[in-house]
């Protein structure tokens, strides 16, 4: 579960990093829940055609997180913004994440 929940906010972040291909088997097998089985009749290639895409895909995602660590920074100005008193200064940096 956690896996889905790290791959979907990666997935945020860099989805337009990715082919159209890219993104709809993504967003089918983690957002839609298919299964490698449903998907592979759906786009008419082979499960393991499938499984392999979507571990290309993961770690793409993982990749780009690794050079630009946008999530990274993204959790780092959360935890700043709750600590900062400044209601002012607080809704502008909300605005930024």
């Amino acid at each position: 579960m956690e896996d889905y929940i790290y791959y979907g906010e990666l997935y945020d972040l860099y989805q337009q990093l990715l082919t159209d291909k890219q993104r709809a088997y993504f967003e089918d097998y983690y957002f839609q829940n298919l299964s490698l089985g449903e998907m592979a009749e759906n786009y008419q290639v082979s499960r393991n055609a499938i499984f392999k895409q979507l571990h290309i895909v993961t770690d793409k995602l993982k990749e780009y997180e690794e050079k630009l660590q946008l999530l990274e920074k993204r959790k780092q100005l959360e935890e700043i913004s709750q600590s900062i008193d400044n209601l002012d200064i607080k809704k502008k940096l909300e605005e930024l994440i």
